[in-house]
């Protein structure tokens, strides 16, 4: 007894001393093709709605888990680690066992929800006793994120949603961070987030957004047709979904889920490649109806409207309909 709890005091130790490190530990390529021969997806993995992406505050809430979450994260990676799966399965199990238990193994939850996952028997999860066994649960979920489609090309907490299925869908994004930090540290696998050493904001313009903006304007000229994402015609939201993702960043379809996908900015404080946004209501991000992209020198490029090809116009900030947050992609 004395030796378990020598030993469990002694891996709490390193877990804080991994946490509170500001050393970012490389490793090399090879190890990164061990654990499921996939590279980091694009940088948007550590994106969530109010800037979750900065690596101190992924770091400070991981430091904050207690013993008990601790396992089961080293689990949740050891079994990814055992069936090769990316690191980023990885981090969407960590998010949705931290929004749905703390990862705790819970024997309670809504109606029969159970475990890590809160994962219904009569919903088919399994048992009582299957779905509150760590590692059953975990392989569970596994295998259920597994079979959705491009699951791998979507943010973390979107494709925890999709296995989970969850009430209130916006949830996962919180724990982002925090899952990207564990990834890297406990399972050495180099910039997960793919971002460098980003500081959400205060980054200045980067060539992704350099690569995004030579993209939309050699679409000028190309028509405005709703719902398209090119290469003949463009929608708003297609043209800042097809710029960035030649520049390697995965941005969501409709404009009012980008406007979700990157460091949010005071608008006036745009710099070329960010995005800016149009809404019936400034105020409520629920209402924006159109995205452009800021090139700076007050100037944006767009896919404006029917019988408007994509072109390059004066912008300014104080337009009746702009949003005063901008985004960052790819930060």
């Amino acid at each position: 007894m004395k030796i378990a709890v020598l030993v469990a005091v002694l891996v709490a130790a390193v877990f804080a001393a991994v946490l509170t490190s500001n050393v970012v530990t490389k490793v090399v390529t090879d190890q990164q093709a061990a654990a499921g021969g996939i590279a980091p997806a694009a940088c948007d993995a550590a994106i969530g709605p109010t800037q979750p992406g900065q690596p101190a505050q992924g770091g400070s809430d991981a430091s904050q888990l207690d013993q008990e979450s601790r396992n089961t994260v080293s689990l949740i990676i050891s079994i990814g680690k055992q069936r090769s799966l990316a690191p980023r399965a990885w981090q969407v199990a960590i998010q949705a066992g931290m929004t749905e238990s703390r990862l705790h193994n819970v024997h309670y939850g809504d109606r029969d929800s159970l475990g890590i996952f809160q994962m219904r028997p009569s919903m088919n999860w399994g048992s009582a006793a299957q779905v509150t066994d760590p590692n059953y649960a975990i392989n569970k979920f596994y295998d259920v994120l597994l079979a959705v489609q491009d699951w791998q090309n979507m943010r973390p907490g979107d494709a925890a949603q999709q296995v989970e299925r969850s009430g209130f869908p916006d949830r996962y994004h919180r724990w982002e961070a925090m899952a990207a930090s564990l990834v890297q540290n406990l399972g050495q696998i180099a910039d997960v987030v793919g971002c460098g050493q980003g500081v959400g904001a205060a980054l200045p313009p980067s060539q992704a957004a350099a690569q995004a903006i030579k993209f939309a304007l050699a679409e000028q000229g190309k028509p405005y047709v709703w719902g398209a994402t090119g290469p003949d015609s463009f929608d708003c939201s297609g043209l800042m979904l097809r710029a960035y993702e030649s520049a390697g960043v995965i941005l969501p379809r409709v404009s009012r889920d980008q406007y979700k996908a990157g460091a949010m900015l005071p608008v006036r404080e745009a710099q070329p490649g960010d995005l800016v946004f149009l809404a019936t209501d400034p105020a409520d991000p629920s209402t924006i109806h159109h995205v452009a992209m800021y090139l700076g020198g007050g100037k944006i490029v767009e896919a404006q409207q029917t019988g408007v090809p994509v072109h390059v116009r004066p912008f300014s900030f104080d337009e009746r309909e702009v949003v005063p947050q901008a985004v960052r992609p790819g930060v």
